[in-house]
């Protein structure tokens, strides 16, 4: 059986957020998800706890927790709303981050749903997004109020029976759902998404599925849940959900640990070039042969495929390209920083290749067949002004990886 650790941690206001870990079992977990719960619901409906346990199984860990004012958590649910519903999951992805790994996999479910999509953007390590009877915009949820919005419009508030329970709702809430650019982060949304919908959802109709999948770019995937109700309640229809989306989402997080493969002799530094050549030699080991000894000056690393093509004993050669222009665009930044005193403390950056066609980017020329795309993400912490931040972007695309790639590149080869 999967683990499951009560956890807290702290979100909007200060609120102290009630929260569930499940963790596969006997094994270190390859990925990291979070699931956000429906309009009202909380971390242990149906779909949260089924969903979430069909993860575990394909080795994924899941964090489902209940948003400011709901469930076990703490906080005042009439002075939340979708933004800080967003704001709750970057908590969620902070704390993952600070006592495991950020989160790969967002989950969402309803106005869940239209959440994670909102929040994707300020966590870079997210590879993959699933949304689950989604709104394609959280404005949607106004028409759960009914003749009340008129009320809470005219004295500021009313409560509200949803779900068989009462809440407070107030005129705020109305303000933010309505000035939500939802269009544009689900059109710039830098990862894979799963689009789910039963197609007799009278709570949230089909078609805001199709607007969803229709403004995303690739790749994207579309599941019909054919015969199930907005909340999944039916068990067959949760199960069915969860074993399709822990299928699809094992596409593209990161590949289970293999076992160890006894590294290759490593030549003595004595023996090592120094200079700026890099050389790449077989060890002659491994699954298919793939594995190589990278020199650098002193340095040594390895190199190889995942399983099954390798044995993983290291980054493959994408990945390597991959880490060059990170580590020159956070080095650029820093230096950049330090000669002009910026209180810049850290620099993240996350970078992913995809081959995306060629007509779902906007920015290429090219406009037949497959592109390369390579989506760089830059997190910078400090108390820097909105000129500063804009600055150090600009310089981002300075770093000389960064140049080598964008600009006409000669490559000689010669036999040796």
């Amino acid at each position: 059986m999967p683990t499951s650790l009560k956890v807290t941690f702290t979100g909007v206001g200060d609120a102290a957020l009630a929260a569930r870990l499940e963790l596969p079992e006997g094994a270190e977990p390859r990925a990291y998800a979070i699931f956000a719960h429906c309009f009202t619901c909380g971390k242990d409906a149906v779909a949260a706890s089924r969903i979430a346990r069909a993860l575990t199984d394909h080795g994924i860990a899941v964090l489902r927790f209940d948003f400011t004012g709901l469930g076990q958590s703490g906080g005042d649910f009439g002075n939340t709303g979708f933004s800080s519903n967003v704001d709750d999951l970057v908590a969620a992805a902070d704390y993952l981050r600070a006592e495991h790994a950020g989160p790969s996999l967002l989950v969402g479910h309803s106005l869940g749903g239209a959440a994670v999509l909102a929040a994707r953007h300020r966590i870079p390590e997210v590879r993959a997004v699933a949304v689950i009877g989604a709104p394609a915009d959280p404005s949607h949820i106004a028409h759960l109020l009914g003749d009340v919005r008129d009320t809470i419009e005219r004295e500021g508030e009313a409560t509200v029976t949803l779900g068989g329970r009462e809440f407070c709702v107030r005129r705020s809430l109305l303000a933010d759902i309505a000035n939500q650019p939802q269009a544009e982060r689900i059109r710039g949304l830098k990862a894979a998404l799963l689009v789910m919908h039963a197609p007799q959802d009278e709570t949230v109709g089909i078609d805001n599925a199709r607007q969803i999948f229709d403004t995303a770019r690739h790749p994207k995937s579309f599941v019909a849940l054919d015969g199930a109700d907005h909340l999944l309640s039916r068990r067959p229809d949760a199960e069915y959900a969860a074993s399709v989306l822990a299928a699809w989402a094992g596409r593209y997080l990161p590949e289970p640990e293999a076992a160890p493969v006894p590294a290759p002799t490593v030549p003595l530094a004595a023996d090592v070039p120094v200079g700026d050549t890099v050389t790449v030699a077989e060890t002659g080991t491994g699954t298919g042969g793939l594995q190589q000894l990278i020199t650098v000056g002193r340095h040594r690393m390895l190199a190889d495929e995942p399983v099954p093509i390798g044995d993983d004993t290291g980054p493959n050669p994408y990945s390597l390209l991959l880490a060059a222009l990170g580590a020159c665009t956070s080095m650029t930044l820093r230096m950049y920083a330090t000669r002009k005193n910026l209180p810049l403390e850290k620099v993240t950056v996350s970078v992913r290749h995809d081959r995306i066609h060629a007509e779902d980017c906007a920015e290429c020329e090219t406009t037949a067949g497959f592109v390369d795309r390579i989506d760089r993400t830059i997190q910078l912490d400090g108390p820097l002004t909105d000129a500063q931040r804009t600055r150090l972007m600009e310089i981002a695309d300075k770093c000389p990886v960064h140049r080598t790639l964008t600009s006409e590149t000669v490559i000689r080869t010669e036999l040796a």
